[in-house]
């Protein structure tokens, strides 16, 4: 946003635009009931507010026992439900479901939808003898202390997925009831951590409902809640400072306020040896038997630790301002909140450890063949996801960044998260960049060099080398 009249109709529209998206999002209501003794859920959930969609699957993870689904409206009738293999985008974790039409060969999707059902899960409780021997995002992990889980990947609520724009709506508004009769302290993604047994919980903002329920305590300080860290209170005052540093630097950026309180969550690991940090805002989880929140304000570990909040942080942008899809949508969201994390790092924590990080990037690709952006019709097709994603895309863009300049690449950025598009593809990526530079000649050159070549990723690491 480059004039003052601009960024103010930007501010008094952004809303407006909220308004219009949240219309068709689905509403959660019901109850939970939670036993961290026992690795249990008991859930009697209804998802209302459906959007009309013709070809769809319902998500629910794979350890959800269903007692009944029934249609609420505009009936009210236990529903026949089938499952389906060709839910392709699945990470595994969940079945989908559907409901056949009176034809047998279509489906039909009631307005309002009631769930009943139950699940069992293994608790982790000793390191010596009753562990699994993995643990991944996507786990709905008790470690008989508390029980963790996001939503998105585990689909621990039923979860709507439109097929044919491949929409997920893992967000939801929602109104529920958490039990847990064995914890101290319950969390829902989007709420306050509350001390209790039993609480009601509500956001009228879509969250993804990723839970952290169990035996701990959390501080509150400067709008940053950290839940279950051994801080000390010096600690807990430093690490608030330096994220919300982190938070003023992308919103002066990109021009679009940093609208969150987030919330740090330090928990185990089910298994030995796993440890790492998803976020699913205002959530950023950090799971290992190390602290990892304590070692990200340690000036040992801030090489590596910092540059990675940075990215999570970054996720707040591309990830929920603007949710990304189709077959470049995971290298978007993923390589954009790479690239911001590391223009923070070169302004923020160091020029030091970016010229580390970009190093790092050129060392982790000197053997990879990467598609030009162009090229791929699948995320199946990036070959190596972690290289494509976390190295090749920012390498892309930090090139790009020093074609066209910090100011225009910033506004590049904006204009992504701004732009209201169905899918989040290669026309979306490159006529937003046309649309940045208002240059046609410049645009074409750029798009020919970084976007269509099979040398894209020499021309990058040429440009950056260029002195």
């Amino acid at each position: 946003m480059r004039g003052h009249l601009i960024k103010v109709i930007f501010f008094v529209l952004l809303p407006l635009t909220n308004i219009i998206a949240q219309e068709n999002t689905p509403f959660l209501t019901g109850k939970v009931e939670i036993s961290i003794k026992e690795g249990t859920f008991d859930c009697d959930l209804t998802l209302s507010n459906i959007p009309k969609i013709k070809d769809y699957f319902i998500r629910l993870n794979s350890g959800m026992n269903i007692l009944h689904i029934r249609s609420k409206k505009p009936n009210d009738f236990l529903i026949y439900f089938s499952k389906s293999l060709a839910d392709t985008t699945s990470t595994g974790e969940s079945i989908a479901y559907y409901f056949k039409d009176n034809t047998g060969k279509g489906k039909f999707l009631p307005k309002s939808i009631q769930f009943r059902y139950v699940g069992k899960f293994p608790v982790a409780n000793d390191t010596i003898a009753n562990y699994s021997r993995k643990d991944w995002k996507g786990n709905i992990a008790f470690n008989q202390n508390s029980v963790r889980s996001d939503g998105r990947q585990s689909s621990w609520y039923p979860i709507l997925y439109d097929i044919r724009s491949d929409k997920i709506f893992h967000l939801v508004k929602y109104d529920i009831d958490i039990s847990c009769k064995d914890c101290k302290t319950l969390y829902v993604n989007g709420n306050e951590p509350i001390k209790a047994e039993t609480a009601n919980f509500k956001s009228d903002v879509p969250r993804e409902l990723t839970l952290f329920c169990g035996n701990y305590d959390f501080t509150d300080i400067n709008d940053t809640y950290i839940l279950n860290s051994d801080f000390s209170e010096s600690e807990a005052k430093n690490f608030s400072e330096m994220i919300n540093s982190y938070k003023k630097f992308y919103a002066d950026k990109l021009n679009i306020p940093f609208k969150q309180s987030v919330s740090f969550v330090q928990t185990t690991p089910t298994s030995k040896k796993d440890g790492w940090m998803f976020v699913s805002y205002p959530t950023i989880m950090s799971i290992g038997w190390q602290n990892g929140l304590k070692n990200i304000i340690n000036p040992k570990y801030q090489d590596f630790y910092r540059p990675f909040i940075a990215h999570e942080l970054g996720h707040y942008y591309f990830g929920t301002v603007k949710d990304f899809n189709s077959e470049l949508g995971d290298m978007l969201s993923e390589g954009f909140s790479e690239f911001m994390s590391l223009q923070l790092t070169k302004e923020i924590i160091g020029e030091e450890i970016y010229d580390k990080k970009i190093t790092e990037k050129f060392n982790n690709l000197k053997d990879f063949k990467a598609k030009p952006f162009k090229q791929i019709k699948s995320d199946s097709e990036y070959k190596n996801r972690q290289l494509y994603v976390y190295d090749f895309a920012p390498i892309i863009f930090t090139a790009i960044e020093k074609e066209i300049g910090k100011e225009k690449m910033w506004n590049w950025l904006t204009n992504i998260l701004n732009t209201p598009t169905k899918f989040t593809n290669y026309d979306f990526l490159a006529s937003t960049l046309q649309n940045t530079l208002k240059d046609d000649k410049e645009f074409n050159l750029l798009k020919a060099k970084y976007f269509d070549s099979e040398k894209a990723l020499e021309n990058a690491i040429n440009e950056i080398e260029t002195e």
